[in-house]
């Protein structure tokens, strides 16, 4: 199957945020497409979006329900071959489970679901169709995060003690679903956001990375929750304390109100022997810290002579020469790039690679919806420790 992948897409209209950044990523190899979409729920901006986007009148549709029904009526060499899925958190598991079910792949906003049990039910329903499901766990795509993991792999650090994994953010200091911002009208609403603001937005992106990059599964977490901006509905600041598997002990933190910050995602790694630090608002940075060694500090698209060469993950997730920044863009389209590859490979006959694989699958918003539930159960708990259940 030598041709571009056919995308739909729910959500994403016009002036919708990360609609856009979906599209951006997903077109910056050439090998992905968009051909229809039921962009919003006002059927006015549904089609002015498809006009926009130079979408064929005739598949640009009013819901997600119709698009699957008329794409699957269309000769299988004009209709789509995915469905990405940009829409608030209550509005995934419908469509996600409608497509697989029809012999579409999914590309869906984190977290999967509103629910263990919706996420679960999506993961039998993957396993059931054969189809794959890739979710936008962004920051698990950056070059220097890869390295980190393969170095945390190699065991270059010994056995791994600490892991300490914060997101803060600052954007909702204020009551701002009251002030117009739609992003955070919907985020803050238990029925459209889930069981929690806080740890369902970004604390599942800080619980993925910390599993990611040391190959730890959490198995118990102690969670505090706090909701400090008054009249909003859910909690707005937490702090977790965490157990892995293997004996490692790890904090995370995640916060909308810290006052002043913007993105500032950050990771460090200890073990017996040294540790490493990534921050996503300096991407292109892993700083290694060994204990009988000189601060190094490992940068992507360097050509590095052994024992300092980096990985075939890093390199395969590099774009461009060293010294030029690749940022969100450059890592969302590094997942939407290997997702192509392995949906085009099995489309062929063929295994993917390792690398081709290497992106966050139904599995990951399994883990995502069960941190999210852990979390709350264990905010609401006398018990200090609440083993982790999937």
């Amino acid at each position: 199957m030598k041709r571009k992948l056919r995308m739909g897409m729910v959500g994403g209209g016009k002036d919708a945020f990360i609609g856009a950044v979906h599209r951006i990523a997903a077109f910056m190899d050439g090998k992905i497409e968009l051909v229809c979409g039921a962009f919003s729920v006002d059927p006015e901006i549904s089609r002015q979006s498809g006009e926009e986007l130079f979408i064929a009148p005739e598949r640009v549709y009013a819901n997600y329900e119709e698009m699957i029904r008329k794409e699957l009526e269309l000769p299988e060499g004009e209709r789509m071959d995915f469905l990405t899925i940009v829409t608030p958190n209550f509005l995934h598991f419908g469509p996600a489970k409608l497509a697989l079910e029809n012999g579409f792949d999914v590309v869906v906003e984190k977290p999967m679901t509103v629910s263990l049990e919706e996420a679960k039910e999506l993961e039998a329903t993957v396993e059931r169709t054969g189809r794959t499901l890739c979710l936008t766990h962004t920051y698990s795509g950056y070059p220097m995060v890869k390295q980190a993991k393969a170095m945390v792999k190699d065991g270059h650090f010994g056995k791994i003690r600490k892991v300490v994994v914060e997101y803060p953010q600052g954007w909702l200091s204020r009551l701002t679903e009251r002030e117009g911002n739609a992003g955070a009208a919907w985020r803050a609403d238990p029925k459209k956001s889930g069981l929690s603001l806080v740890m369902g937005d970004i604390g599942t992106h800080a619980a993925h990375l910390a599993e990611y990059v040391t190959g730890l599964r959490i198995t118990q977490l102690c969670a505090d929750l706090t909701t400090f901006v008054e009249g909003r509905l859910l909690d707005d600041d937490g702090s977790v304390l965490l157990r892995f598997e293997d004996g490692a002990k790890g904090v995370l933190m995640a916060s909308q109100i810290s006052a002043g910050e913007e993105n500032a995602v950050r990771i460090r790694v200890y073990g017996e022997k040294g540790g490493l630090e990534w921050a996503n608002e300096d991407p292109n940075n892993l700083i290694i810290k060994m204990l009988d060694q000189p601060r190094q500090i490992y940068r992507t698209g360097n050509a590095y002579a052994a024992p300092y060469t980096l990985s075939s993950f890093a390199t395969h997730n590099t774009r461009i020469p060293a010294g030029h920044p690749e940022g969100l863009l450059e890592s969302f389209a590094n997942i939407y790039r290997n997702f192509a590859a392995t949906a085009s490979a099995k489309r062929e006959g063929r295994t993917p690679t390792a690398e081709e694989l290497d992106f966050p699958s139904v599995q990951d918003g399994v883990r995502g919806m069960a941190f999210v539930q852990n979390v709350v159960a264990s905010n609401e708990s006398n018990e200090k420790w609440t083993t982790f259940v999937v």
